[in-house]
C-alpha cells in the first residue's frame, strides 16, 4: 500500500521561521504597530490572515490587512535568492521517497515563495505534490491542509506521518487523524510541541533522518 511522508516546509525543512518574525516585526512596525518579536515567533506558522487576527485581535481595522501581508510579501522575498534549507532537509525526503513514501509538502506558501522554498530544499525528484494556502480554504491548524496533502498522495490517515515544528502544525495533523513528528529547528519548545500532538521530536532533519529506523516512519 501507498504511504505518505507529509512534510510543513518553513521551520521544518528551510530555517526561514526568523526571517518570517522578522519581516511580519517590520511590516506590523511600519503600520503603526508595536507587536513584540517573541509573540511573532509564536504566530508563525498560521496563514497571514489568521496571524495578523492572532497578533492583533478580532477587533483590529481590518482595512489593514491586506498591506500589512504585501509589506510582510515584499521584505520576505528580499531573502527568495538566499533561503537556507536545514540540515539534512533534502538527503529526508530523497531518502523516504526511496523507501516508498510518497512526498507531500503542505505549506502555507504559495507563488513565488513556494518556488524558492523548493529551489532551497533542491530535492524537486522526491517531491511527489504541494499542498498550498492556493488550494484551501482554511489554513493551519485546521486541519484542511493535512488532509488535501493524503488526497494528492491518495492514502488515507492511517497510512501518513505529518513532519512540523510549530504547535500549529502538531494540531493540525492530530485533526486530520495522521502521527505527528515534531522538529525543534523552528524554535518551539519540545514540550509544546508534544503537548500539541506530536509523538515522537526530533533536533531538525538530519537527526530524524540519522533516527528514522527508530522513527513513525519505521
Amino acid at each position: 500500500m501507498e504511504r505518505a511522508a507529509v512534510f510543513d516546509v518553513d521551520g521544518t525543512l528551510v530555517d526561514t521561521n526568523h526571517l518570517h518574525v522578522v519581516t511580519w516585526w517590520e511590516a506590523f512596525r511600519q503600520a503603526g504597530h508595536d507587536v513584540p518579536m517573541h509573540a511573532v515567533h509564536r504566530a508563525v506558522g498560521l496563514g497571514s490572515s489568521d496571524l495578523i487576527a492572532h497578533l492583533l485581535g478580532e477587533d483590529r481595522d481590518r482595512g489593514q490587512d491586506d498591506a500589512l501581508s504585501a509589506a510582510h510579501k515584499a521584505l520576505y522575498g528580499q531573502y527568495f535568492d538566499r533561503l537556507p534549507a536545514l540540515p539534512g532537509a533534502g538527503e529526508l525526503l530523497r531518502r523516504l521517497h526511496h523507501d516508498g513514501w510518497t512526498v507531500v509538502l503542505a505549506t502555507s506558501a504559495s507563488g513565488s515563495e513556494l518556488g524558492a522554498l523548493r529551489r532551497a530544499i533542491d530535492a524537486d525528484d522526491a517531491i511527489a505534490d504541494t499542498a498550498s494556502s492556493d488550494d484551501v480554504q482554511r489554513g493551519k491548524p485546521a486541519p484542511e491542509p493535512v488532509e488535501h496533502a493524503l488526497e494528492l498522495a491518495g492514502v488515507p490517515a492511517s497510512r501518513a506521518v505529518f513532519v512540523g515544528d510549530t504547535v500549529w502544525d502538531m494540531r493540525a495533523g492530530a485533526k486530520a487523524g495522521v502521527r505527528c513528528v515534531g522538529v525543534l529547528c523552528g524554535g518551539i519548545p519540545r514540550a509544546d510541541l508534544e503537548e500539541a500532538g506530536a509523538e515522537a521530536v526530533y533536533a531538525d532533519p538530519a537527526d530524524l533522518l540519522a533516527r528514522l529506523d527508530t522513527s513513525p516512519f519505521a
